[in-house]
């Protein structure tokens, strides 16, 4: 199924709604459309004879996922999916933002020094920063901590100093549908359990609660 004919489908079902739950989410949120087409943020193809479209909610930071069976060729569910952050953050009272980043042969997304300015220039920042996010796109948060560890393991030695050095550790953010009350939570399986012990690495979560329920 090429990309085309998967959002051919997806057109196809919001307009007619032939799941209940599509008219459900409909009733209370929408997707964003561009010159008449839906946008589509990413379509995932990374599970075997299933690919996930996700789609921006027009004025929030989730997701709807829609869930494609490739052998049957037709849509079997939609549901949200979170925005999810998920990122290596080193912080440090006394050291650069050019001190942190040469413990480190990973690239950098984001970093600052202690004493730029924030955001709303009004104040300032009371430590150096650097920040190393691989996945910006739409994706399950299992998927992202995945991909990051594995990039994180390309430099053990320089993310275990960071840790030491640095107070490194991974932050997740996540902002999720307030459908109905249930928002369920993260999980961590042990892989990626170990993975973060061996790099000496804690975990820390921001939940965010967003949306109109049903």
């Amino acid at each position: 199924m090429t990309d085309e004919q998967a959002i051919t489908l997806i057109e196809k079902e919001f307009q007619e709604k032939t799941f209940g739950v599509t008219g459900q989410y409909l009733e209370i949120h929408q997707p964003i459309y561009l010159n008449n087409k839906l946008q589509i943020d990413r379509i995932d193809r990374e599970r075997n004879n299933l690919i996930i479209a996700y789609l921006p909610v027009q004025d929030e930071r989730f997701y709807f996922a829609v869930y494609i069976d490739l052998n049957l060729g037709e849509i079997i569910s939609i549901e949200t999916e979170a925005g999810n952050w998920v990122y290596f953050f080193a912080t440090s009272e006394s050291l650069t933002e050019n001190e942190l980043k040469a413990f480190t042969t990973l690239s950098v997304y984001d970093s600052r020094n202690k004493g730029d300015l924030k955001k709303n220039g009004r104040s300032a920042h009371r430590f150096s920063a650097l920040k190393i996010m691989l996945n910006t796109e739409p994706d399950e948060f299992e998927d992202k901590l995945s991909k990051l560890l594995i990039y994180l393991e390309t430099d053990k030695k320089g993310v275990r100093e960071l840790v030491e050095k640095a107070e490194g550790y991974i932050q997740v953010a996540m902002e999720i549908h307030n459908g109905n009350g249930m928002i369920g939570g993260p999980s961590i399986n042990r892989e990626s359990i170990a993975r973060m012990n061996r790099l000496g690495l804690s975990i820390d979560f921001d939940l965010y609660v967003r949306g109109k329920s049903f």
